[in-house]
């Protein structure tokens, strides 16, 4: 299933018009080849023209947008309170969570929102990275993973859990074939609601003209995952959730294949806390890994980028050795959806994030030019930094071991590699098996399908069905649970 983009939604504007926007703002250039196109050109032109906020981006050219010294801010931040993998540090037990958690995820009360707009390019695949085999034995992709916990989800909790999945312009086309030619991997075509998110144009370093990719198209990029709130309302995905009486929103991006995709615990904590939006994170394994720091100042919760953090701040410790800013983000949020409409209806906004990339763009004759260093600005926002405005907000912990396995380099890298992921997921899967009495090599990879089991607590009610699979208790060759 999809749903209309805002492309197509939007009407396209005479050249006259065309140059009424662009005039005030100085940027006539972007009709330098309007002649030269056809009329399929010039319509693409007109409506990516018409998509530019001019006013914001001169704000943001100018550098006139509210600057933050993350240095300062960090000297100030302390950990937020945060909830234990253990269930320590809250007033309910980890039983009465799971319980509330499980309550509302047969109520129908949760919708899910997965971020897809990256391609696999750092992983040496040239596709969307949802499509990457990353199942150590099965050879299932990132999609194929989340698909499958969401149908065990929904068999264990008697309710389709929908999936709305967000892609970018170069993800949007091949994301939509695969979920079509395979048959949406096991989940119903009307549970899977494929949109695009928003774009904003790279403008030259030097000048702040905005650069052409094409003749007849600027240079565009995704607008980041702070883009998630306006694409979700733009595409009309809210209005559906609220009509179909959803109330909370699971977030997560595509890169984790470990994510615990709607675990009944921290949903619960999040709805025992009467939470606006939780958050889960780990503890970091070194100061400056490359995870949001979660911390809190003057009493509100908020996330600094692992980019924005100065190295000195990142590697402060604690009287007794410890990192200060120990919880990493992994990307995993529970938003409440009246929260949603609040931040749609008020003044405050995201704040902007700088990146300084290499960006292939035409000169002024039409030439391609591939810069051999960064030449543009990038303009991007995280939905984390809807975190301060957010009420009664909580952090709960997770063990990276049993949640955080990210896909981010090819093989090869120090970190967050293929190998790596794959090699977190067996350790997990022996481990639950253990706990069945099973024992297993740790040369063996062994992979469980969440069809079969979610969790080490359902994989120990079906120890007899386990044995019963494998003829007897020392598993001595790779296996796939299904």
């Amino acid at each position: 299933m999809s749903v209309q983009s805002s492309a197509e939604a939007n009407a396209t504007l005479t050249l006259d018009e065309l140059q009424a926007r662009l005039e005030p703002h100085d940027q006539q250039h972007l009709l330098r080849f309007w002649d030269s196109l056809d009329d399929a050109g010039q319509t693409q032109l007109s409506r990516q023209i018409s998509q530019v906020d001019f006013g914001q981006l001169k704000t943001l050219i100018e550098g006139k947008d509210k600057a933050i010294d993350f240095g300062e801010l960090a000297s100030r931040a302390t950990m937020p309170q945060a909830v234990a993998s253990d269930g320590s540090g809250c007033d309910w037990t980890l039983e009465q969570a799971r319980e509330r958690g499980e309550q509302a995820l047969r109520d129908g009360e949760i919708a899910t929102v997965l971020v897809a707009g990256g391609q696999g390019t750092r992983l040496g695949f040239d596709q969307p990275k949802g499509m990457f085999p990353v199942g150590p034995v099965s050879g299932r992709t990132l999609f194929q993973f989340f698909a499958d916990r969401l149908i065990a989800a929904s068999e264990t909790y008697g309710v389709d859990v929908p999936l709305y999945l967000m892609t970018s312009a170069a993800t949007d086309a091949e994301t939509r074939q695969y979920f079509e030619e395979n048959n949406y991997l096991g989940l119903k075509p009307e549970q899977v609601i494929i949109f695009e998110q928003g774009t904003m144009p790279a403008v030259d370093a030097s000048t702040g003209k905005i650069l052409m990719s094409e003749k007849d198209s600027l240079a565009l990029s995704p607008d980041g995952h702070g883009g998630t709130l306006r694409a979700l309302d733009r595409n009309g995905c809210l209005e559906q959730m609220k009509r179909e009486g959803h109330k909370h929103l699971f977030y997560f991006q595509v890169d984790n294949p470990l994510v615990e995709l709607c675990d009944p615990v921290f949903i619960g904590h999040h709805l025992l806390a009467q939470s606006e939006m939780t958050t889960q994170v780990i503890r970091k394994r070194y100061p400056t890994e490359k995870v949001g720091n979660v911390v809190e100042v003057d009493g509100k919760t908020q996330i600094i980028e692992y980019s924005d953090l100065p190295d000195s701040a990142a590697e402060m410790t604690n009287e007794d050795g410890s990192l200060r800013l120990w919880a990493g983000n992994i990307a995993v949020h529970l938003f409440d959806l009246k929260f949603f409409d609040r931040m749609l209806q008020s003044d405050a906004s995201f704040p902007f994030h700088r990146a300084n990339k290499k960006v292939p763009h035409l000169d002024e004759s039409g030439q391609a030019v591939t810069p051999d260093s960064p030449n543009a600005t990038k303009f991007e926002q995280f939905i984390f930094d809807l975190l301060p405005e957010a009420n009664n907000t909580i952090v709960c912990e997770v063990d990276p071991a049993e949640a955080f396995a990210p896909v981010k380099n090819a093989n090869g890298a120090a970190t967050d590699t293929p190998e790596l992921a794959q090699k977190a997921i067996c350790d997990l899967h022996r481990r639950w098996l253990r706990t069945c009495d099973v024992t297993v090599d740790d040369s063996v990879k062994v992979e469980i399908n969440p069809r079969f089991a979610m969790d080490q607590t359902e994989l120990q009610r079906k120890s007899a069905e386990v044995r019963s699979e494998i003829d007897g208790s020392m598993i001595s060759d790779d296996r796939y649970f299904c």
